[in-house]
């Protein structure tokens, strides 16, 4: 997102409920809410914060293993013959929102909490950032959502002090691979991206050789699971559209160099939007980037108030968002290409559900073109932010995800 609103300190401000609902937070340090469970569960620690297990079913519970050999793992055979890009569904939308529409491979929704606490680093776990919810990915599973993008901090994996090319912090690493590995062992795909916009340490990224180490190293921890998707770095900015095909192309040869054959996806300068994909010069830029396996995807964001920034709940109209993809999509087509659109949000209001609409029908109906969709942003810690969609109660939960999103499933 253009504007961070991830305010270190925001779980102070969340109520306690009287008993805390399955996989719902109930413990751990600087925690404040409630720590009555829900019948039938009890605490488990988790990514060093306690979660409300169910002691029902097994079939709910979460392991803790991330190896190679677990049951979630990859096998070589199936990796090396997969080709995500050329698998998306070419079913019909069933709903009749969006007759003849192509429905997504990938549907979810951002969660947004592990690079939290901006500047603090490498901060304290739940209280200057923390890991997104059990309870919120089980939420949106049980709508017939399948996808999360899991935005972290590139220096908290990678501390300052070793650079991109050092040893990852385990404890840190450890917490990314819990969740990831919590939403592939109940079918979901789960895209991990540093949320860096192209700067590492503050400083705008320009030792490719280093990006590429990392995007290698990163991805050798993932490799066996193909419900991963590498999304190389989030929102690139204020750099020429050609140094952020450098960047990506670098993360794209490190996440193949690894042996890795899953979807990469990749972003453009000018935070990617793709309402300016053509006149940023990421259109040119980018229609060279190249992966030996065609398995990447161009990722693009797209928000619906005035100036495409996410800051303000009032759509422009309501065919702003099929109108700011149009071009976008016409580059995808003309170029064989495929899109994701990792990032829209907009207001609970009847101007914002129509564009949201309009505009999912539309990369629907671009013949495959668009793989699939995140929305911004669930996460635990966002509190009254207007385009918060975490359960039970956040703003866009009531009417933006039965009215504009659910018909799309």
């Amino acid at each position: 997102m253009k504007f961070s609103l991830a305010i270190a300190g925001l779980a102070s401000m969340l109520p306690a409920a009287m008993a805390v609902m399955e996989w719902g937070q109930c413990g751990g340090l600087y925690y404040t809410g409630s720590t009555t469970c829900d019948n039938g569960t009890s605490c488990v620690k988790l990514n060093g914060s306690l979660y409300t297990s169910s002691s029902k079913s097994s079939s709910t519970s979460k392991t803790s293993s991330t190896s190679k050999t677990s049951s979630t793992s990859k096998t070589s055979s199936t990796s090396k013959t997969s080709s995500t890009t050329s698998s998306s569904s070419t079913t019909p939308s069933q709903t009749g929102v969006c007759p003849g529409g192509t429905k997504f491979k990938y549907f979810g929704v951002n969660e947004s909490s592990a690079e939290f606490g901006d500047g603090k680093i490498p901060g304290i776990l739940d209280k200057d950032y923390t890991w997104p919810s059990p309870s919120s990915i089980d939420f949106f599973l049980s709508k017939g959502m399948n996808s999360f993008r899991i935005p972290f901090m590139l220096e908290r994996l990678c501390p300052p002090a070793t650079g991109m090319t050092g040893a990852f912090d385990a404890t840190y690493l450890q917490g990314l691979k819990t969740i990831v590995s919590y939403i592939t062992s109940k079918g979901g795909y789960a895209a991990i991206e540093p949320h860096n916009y192209a700067r590492y340490n503050g400083v705008v990224i320009t030792d490719y050789a280093a990006f590429q180490t990392f995007w290698q190293h990163l991805a050798q921890e993932f490799m066996y699971d193909s419900k991963v998707i590498f999304d190389i770095c989030n929102e690139p900015y204020g750099i020429p559209a050609t140094d952020a095909a450098s960047l990506m192309q670098a993360g794209i040869n490190g996440v193949r160099a690894s042996g890795a054959t899953q979807l990469i996806l990749v972003e453009g300068t000018s935070w990617s939007g793709a309402h300016s994909w053509i006149s940023s010069g990421n259109a040119d830029a980018f229609v060279g980037i190249t992966d030996p396996l065609d398995n990447v995807a161009f990722e693009m964001h797209q928000y619906l108030d005035s100036d495409s920034s996410g800051s303000n709940a009032t759509c422009t109209s309501t065919t702003i968002g099929e109108e700011r993809l149009a071009a976008a999509s016409a580059w995808l087509i003309a170029n064989n290409k495929k899109g994701v659109l990792g990032e829209m949000g907009g207001g609970s209001n009847d101007v914002c559900i129509a564009a949201i609409k309009g505009a999912l029908c539309h990369l629907q109906k671009q013949g495959g073109a668009w793989l699939g969709f995140f929305w911004w942003a669930a996460g635990p810690w966002w509190g009254t932010y207007f385009q918060s969609i975490e359960p039970p109660s956040g703003p866009a939960v009531a009417r933006i995800l039965p009215e504009a999103l659910l018909p799309f499933v």
